[in-house]
């Protein structure tokens, strides 16, 4: 049996904002040109999440008229404040004080998920094949070595890897250019960073883990517009991260944590860091006689400028988080993302006229004269700078010297590098939940939607099954336990693993069909011993309005 085939001008990976953008300014350009994008979520916006408050400038470029044809813009950011804050107290900081990067006066409060599929209807309208629930699982190469489209992955096969009743062959698509918008840690994006050596040039990536939470609240303490962000308590002065509270419209309010993964104490436990943050009186007084309707999880790319790999290969490109350029200090990523998509679209318009050229080398040097090199330059050392000074430092940083200091720092270090053995630090002691504003991880995960047929093979993958005992377990006490925001990694009693000095009854246990596909265990991991591959297409989370 041989895989079926389709043919296109144009295959993108990933119907995120990037993937979806650069579709949409392709049609607009040539309506002549066939597009095919392929999402691995069951429908476009299953597997979206993000904060977020969308800065509406590559939109206003991209669809002029979108509030007329109703694009999910509904709140518009009225009221801002950053809150520093220790156990039981809050100071604001007055905003003469804040960055420029942090004013988000004509920002929409929003969610992305919604408007991925108000972009996929736009898309559609004008072409634009868009497939959902296909996961793609290999890069395919023409004989000179560029990239020659993709193939997405088997269905009905079970956790042998064998043929089930169901079962189909993945579906080859094939392109003159294929672009690749997957998001952060994208599999096949990854891939291709290795195969041809994208990072030869620059800094390791860097990464933080945003945990998200959607609640309907109280109305008397809903404010639509309403914009909190905080830092301090309860992250320890060594570890990056800040939280925020969003006020959408409907008496919904989005929160979440989001913690630097280059953390060094081993029993921190992100999760529990979200549940523990909510009950601050700041916070507290938000969500009191409110109910959580949703929960999530996704890592971000943080490392900026230093971090972002060559973007170009023969036949294709990286767009979006894929490639990373999110704005660290304005926590935005929505509008750099879908800027790369338009310029992606834009560079290939411009190749496929005679003579033909395999190799967009015209988005590289779009993307150099652009707003949106302009602003990932202008805050390239706002990473280090928090690294080294914290964010004090940073803030002041980004306050004084706005971009225009004539160096560049660096960050040497991958995140799993960072650290630390358990010695060098005692358990945390967390409280326990009182399930009407902290939560258990478990029940958490349900208010994902997230499901994965359970007889398939299991997409998380050890190199080696003796190093989560033998080696993390004993070192640094099983952190894939509580870097993992879905219960994902588990250690459990039973005779498996023996070797020549001592025997042990446990062994780690991957529960796959929790995971939420953020990716924190191939990123953390202090061995780089979890491979994540992609389940069957359709599987995983479905966000409703995250």
């Amino acid at each position: 049996m041989t895989e079926e085939a389709m043919t296109f001008d144009v295959v993108i990976v990933g119907a995120g904002i990037a993937g979806l953008s650069a579709a949409i300014k392709l049609k607009q350009l040539s309506s002549d040109i066939s597009v095919c994008v392929i999402e691995k979520g069951s429908e476009v916006g299953a597997h979206i999440l993000s904060g977020a408050i969308f800065e509406p400038r590559p939109l206003n470029e991209l669809i002029p008229n979108w509030e007329q044809l109703n694009a999910p813009l509904h709140t518009l950011v009225r009221q801002e404040q950053v809150l520093l804050l220790t156990k039981n107290q809050s100071w604001n900081i007055p905003s003469w004080l804040l960055p420029p990067q942090l004013d988000n006066q004509g920002n929409y409060i929003i969610s992305l998920g919604n408007l991925c599929r108000w972009l996929a209807e736009q898309a559609e309208n004008l072409g634009v094949e868009i497939y959902p629930g296909f996961a793609a699982t290999k890069v395919l190469f023409n004989e000179d070595g560029s990239v020659k489209g993709i193939l997405t992955g088997d269905m009905g096969l079970d956790k042998n890897s064998q043929p089930k009743l169901d079962h189909e062959l993945g579906l080859a698509l094939y392109a003159k250019y294929t672009l690749f918008a997957e998001g952060c840690r994208g599999l096949l994006s990854e891939q291709l960073i290795q195969h041809f050596k994208l990072c030869q040039a620059s800094e390791p990536p860097s990464y933080a883990l945003g945990i998200k939470e959607l609640w309907e609240v109280d109305p008397t303490q809903h404010q639509a517009g309403r914009v909190i962000h905080t830092f301090g308590w309860p992250l320890d002065g060594t570890t990056h991260g800040g939280a925020f509270i969003y006020h959408l419209e409907k008496n919904q309010v989005a929160l979440g944590l989001i913690v630097g993964l280059d953390y060094k104490n081993p029993y921190l436990h992100p999760f529990k860091e979200l549940q523990r943050f909510k009950m601050h009186p700041a916070i507290r007084t938000i969500l009191e006689g409110g109910r959580r309707i949703s929960y999530g999880a996704r890592t971000l790319n943080r490392g900026g400028l230093q971090s972002i790999p060559e973007l170009v290969f023969p036949g294709g490109v990286l767009l979006g988080c894929a490639a990373g350029f999110l704005n660290i200090a304005k926590l935005k990523g929505c509008h750099t993302a879908m800027k790369s998509g338009m310029l992606a679209a834009e560079a290939i318009i411009e190749s496929l006229h005679p003579p033909f050229n395999n190799k967009l080398i015209n988005y590289h040097h779009k993307i150099q004269t652009s707003w949106l090199y302009d602003e990932l330059y202008q805050v390239r050392n706002s990473r280090p700078a928090y690294a080294r000074w914290g964010i004090l430092g940073k803030i002041v940083y980004e306050k004084i010297l706005r971009g225009k200091e004539p160096f560049t720092l660096r960050h040497n270090k991958a995140d799993h590098q960072y650290l630390k053995t358990k010695t060098h630090y005692k358990p945390i002691v967390y409280p326990k939940p009182d399930n009407k504003i902290s939560f258990d991880l478990l029940s958490s995960v349900a208010l994902s939607n997230t499901y994965h047929e359970e007889d398939q093979p299991v997409h998380l993958q050890l190199r080696d099954p003796t190093i989560p005992i033998l080696i993390n377990l004993v070192k640094y006490d099983a952190p894939e336990q509580r870097y993992c925001p879905a219960g994902v990694y588990e250690i459990v009693e039973e005779n498996m693993i023996k070797n020549t000095t001592k025997n042990t009854n446990l062994r780690l246990q991957i529960n796959a069909a929790n995971c939420l596909h953020c990716k924190a265990c191939e990123i953390k991991d202090p061995h780089q011993n979890i491979t994540w591959t992609s389940p069957e297409g359709g599987g995983g989370p479905n966000y409703p309005n995250m």
